[in-house]
């Protein structure tokens, strides 16, 4: 909570208030002082400007403000003019250092206007934009109050899934390409590992992966046939499976900085258990976590989940609208600090996925990506990813339940890095994804992983292919600004 009397009092008077930031109270209710951790100076401007009902809030920093992408990595990154706040979020969360998430949460759930500057220069900078406030926040909670803020319906979602396809690059660019080509519009994807990937005796030839993803109902049987010609080209036909629902929906949990909440997800899936419903797929973001549900339970579903929140209706989602903005893609990402763990052979009923995030939520393990396999029979495979440092430890707090569920074993992987594309356009935009794929098989990066949201796009690639890959998609959709960005410093 702060304290603002005696700020408004000298500002009123004409005076320049200087103030330190970086700083807040411990929540043992003890009131002892302590640091903010990375990030607090940023957290504790927008926190002030939030009480302050300020008209904006300026963060000065070492760069011109947000880029489409770390100019280290690539010299001619662009600098955004504007960017949503929940696009910023995104790019926060993978890495990018001009802005910490918590400023950013802040800034979006109080609608505080954001700009970001140099303190080198005078150029404009910035500007990160927030949504109107839909409903009253109580201000002395910047950071407690109502995590959830939304639970949304969306029934119109047909799912198909593309099982035991080749593990080798090159695969979903195959199946993406031919979906973008006749021009329909994919929502959720996820490519999940399945054990057989995990069998490092057999040849890398031998080992497949499950590619699902939803349209709308009305492309489902332009998409089917589609699927069905990409497996051809692939020469899996005979050998692969193609599982279609007509009806599933889409139940989603929305709010700033959701899934930096380890608990959140785990209260999601619980929720979801009481009311008897099975998790068909796992979208997660910084803004929304999705489950694709059986239709007939997306009701049952979303009542819970109110229940659960706090919220009083469901919002229900209407159709995707093509996106008329001209970046449709507005940043590339590249995080490291991934480690990617595979728990195999789940037992395939509701509440299976509550206490595996349960228990990591208990030890404040966040996680990020979460996938599943497709072929639905007594056990699926679960893969996710934390942060590298903490793999170890998620690896220990889940094998008494693994022990207990009779899964066979975790696997972790330390050697990959994630990828993303972060646009608000992405979704109305078809070929998005089938671009990034394509440019990630010419790179030589085999895809072990892929989660989409509205905004965002992930793959989990070797992260001997990271920089490169980076590089790759950021010039194949027209990012760069042609002109070397100077960084201070080198």
């Amino acid at each position: 909570h702060i304290q603002t009397e005696r700020i408004e009092k000298m500002l009123k008077a004409g005076y320049i208030v200087v103030v330190a930031g970086f700083q807040g109270i411990d929540e043992g209710g003890h009131w002892e002082i302590t640091a903010l951790g990375r990030g607090g100076s940023d957290t504790s401007a927008v926190a002030l400007a939030a009480v302050l009902q300020a008209d904006r809030c300026e963060i000065y920093t070492d760069v011109d403000g947000v880029f489409t992408t770390d100019p280290r990595l690539v010299s001619d990154a662009a600098l955004l003019e504007a960017i949503t706040s929940e696009e910023m979020l995104e790019l926060a969360s993978l890495g990018a250092q001009v802005l910490h998430p918590r400023a950013v949460e802040i800034a979006r759930n109080y609608a505080v206007p954001l700009v970001v500057r140099s303190s080198w220069s005078e150029a404009a900078g910035t500007v990160v934009l927030s949504p109107p406030l839909s409903i009253p926040r109580v201000i002395d909670k910047l950071e407690t109050d109502r995590p959830v803020d939304a639970v949304l319906v969306d029934s119109n979602q047909a799912r198909i899934a593309l099982l035991r396809v080749p593990d080798r690059p090159g695969v979903a660019a195959v199946l993406f390409g031919h979906l973008a080509r006749l021009n329909i519009d994919v929502d959720l994807i996820l490519q999940s590992i399945h054990h057989s990937s995990y069998n490092l005796d057999a040849p890398a030839h031998g080992r497949t992966n499950d590619i699902a993803f939803t349209v709308p109902r009305a492309d489902l049987e332009a998409a089917r046939r589609a699927t069905e010609a990409a497996a051809e080209e692939l020469g899996c036909r005979a050998s692969s499976e193609i599982v279609v629902d007509p009806a599933p929906a889409k139940v989603s949990i929305r709010g700033a900085g959701i899934i930096g909440r380890p608990g959140i997800a785990a209260q999601m899936f619980a929720a979801l258990a009481q009311a008897g419903v099975n998790i068909q797929m796992i979208s997660t973001s910084e803004i929304k976590i999705s489950c694709l549900v059986a239709g007939e339970q997306a009701m049952a579903a979303a009542q819970s989940l109110c229940k659960h929140f706090g919220l009083t209706a469901p919002i229900y989602e209407e159709l995707p609208v093509f996106s008329t903005q001209p970046m449709a893609v507005r940043g590339v990402a590249l995080d490291r600090n991934q480690a990617q763990l595979a728990i195999l052979q789940v037992p395939d009923r509701p509440g299976v996925a509550a206490q595996i995030f349960q228990r990591l939520a208990s030890q404040g393990i966040a996680v990020d990506m979460i996938v599943q396999s497709q072929r639905g029979r007594t056990t699926n495979d679960i893969g996710f990813t934390v942060s590298r440092t903490q793999a170890n430890s998620a690896r220990l707090a889940l094998e008494p339940l693994c022990q207990v569920m009779g899964c066979p074993e975790i696997i972790v992987d330390t050697t990959v890095a994630k990828l993303s594309l972060v646009g608000a356009g992405i979704v109305g935009t078809p070929g998005i994804a089938a671009c990034m794929f394509e440019t990630l098989a010419r790179t030589g990066a085999n895809i072990e992983m892929i989660s989409t949201s509205e905004i965002k796009v992930s793959c989990i690639i070797g992260e001997i292919h990271g920089e490169k890959a980076l590089r790759d998609v950021h010039c194949a959709f027209g990012l760069g600004s042609g002109v070397k960005v100077l960084v201070e410093g080198e």
